[in-house]
């Protein structure tokens, strides 16, 4: 059963950096060498990324490290303290894109009967879900549901469960609310396997209204869901609860095992379903980093212009992590897009998620 979305919004911090100012922060409390500085360069240049948003980035780096301290003596924040962060700021971006949303469809949040939350940058509890609760004006009777630690794909796994309570209940009208502060897991010291998180990550947030049963309103239709872990690719990228922040690992194998795999399995998928790769008129892919969207540039015959949005959002917000793949969609809404859109992303496992709006 599809579920029609109704309303769509995103929210960004205030502060901007761009990838220049970044570059340089990162060089002064990171790189020990010239070595290093021009490893970390490259990075940043590969990236893509002309700027991001960010909540916390420049105060932890300005008033939680020394500045006349060397290059990479110290970790940054403990986890504990990124986390008390987390709850102070997470809460209202992620109020800001629900309230968008709501906008957007016309929608009273007393109406609102199931809130499904997304986020894998941050712990709280009661957090982000009872926050929403409270300033809304969610009635105490919403049934609510967490996504936690998917990753850059998450959004699609919170669309899976937010399109099965619509199954359910087709009165349901369901709120979805994605917000990742990534930022603040910014590594202070060097390690070439985490230095191009630093390069991408940024913070923001998106949501979505869907409603069960078909309607003159919709922006678009979830259509149907998928999911493909790819075989040997356990390590490939990695996310784990560290010490001093949460440790991300991208193995420059990830390209590589999209390339391989991503086509036959898409492929099957669609023929299943009526579908081929010539029907989908808007690809909606998570902008990871400009060597995946290559990969599934190069995977599924793609020509430069069909990922151009993807890279648009990359360049202008960097990789938010789970709120960005609905940015992108957002991007292709405006410009009136056809359909169908096929939105994919990648996440630890390896694991591609797909998701087919019509």
């Amino acid at each position: 059963m599809a579920a029609s979305i109704i309303g769509l919004g995103t929210a960004i911090p205030s502060h901007t950096m761009t990838q220049q100012q970044a570059l340089e922060m990162s060089t002064d409390l990171i790189c020990r060498d010239e070595r290093e500085s021009r490893l970390l360069r490259a990075m940043y240049r590969k990236s893509k990324v002309e700027q991001r948003r960010t909540c916390v980035l420049y105060t932890i780096a300005y008033e939680w490290i020394d500045r006349e301290a060397p290059p990479s003596s110290s970790a940054g924040p403990t986890t504990q303290e990124r986390m008390e962060l987390y709850a102070q700021h997470a809460r209202p971006l992620a109020m800001e894109a629900a309230q968008r949303a709501l906008a957007d469809a016309g929608t009273e949040p007393s109406e609102i009967t199931h809130l499904v939350t997304i986020s894998c940058t941050g712990f709280d509890a009661p957090g982000v879900d009872i926050h929403l609760f409270d300033q809304l004006g969610l009635t105490p009777d919403v049934q609510r549901l967490n996504i936690g630690f998917m990753g850059c794909h998450g959004a699609i796994n919170g669309l899976r469960a937010a399109q099965g309570l619509a199954a359910a209940d087709p009165a349901a009208k369901i709120l979805l609310v994605a917000v990742e502060l990534c930022s603040l897991h910014f590594k202070f010291q060097w390690d070439p396997k985490r230095m191009m998180g630093n390069a991408l990550f940024a913070d923001g947030a998106a949501a979505i209204v869907l409603e069960g049963d078909p309607t003159d309103q919709k922006i678009c239709s979830l259509a149907d869901t998928a999911s493909y872990l790819i075989d040997d690719s356990r390590e490939a990228i990695t996310w784990e609860v560290g010490d001093f922040g949460f440790d991300m690992s991208l193995d420059s194998a990830v390209p590589q095992l999209i390339s391989q795999h991503l086509r036959t399995w898409l492929e099957k998928w669609l023929t299943d379903r009526g579908h081929n790769l010539d029907a989908i008129q808007s690809w909606v892919v998570h902008p990871g980093g400009p060597k995946i969207l290559d990969a599934v540039e190069e995977a599924l015959g793609l020509d430069k212009d069909d990922l151009s949005t993807s890279r648009s959002v990359l360049a202008e917000h960097g990789n938010m992590s789970s709120p960005t793949i609905l940015f992108v969609l957002k991007q292709f809404l405006e410009q009136q897009s056809k359909g169908p859109y096929l939105a994919l992303g990648f996440g630890p496992g390896l694991m591609a998620e797909m998701a087919l709006f019509e």
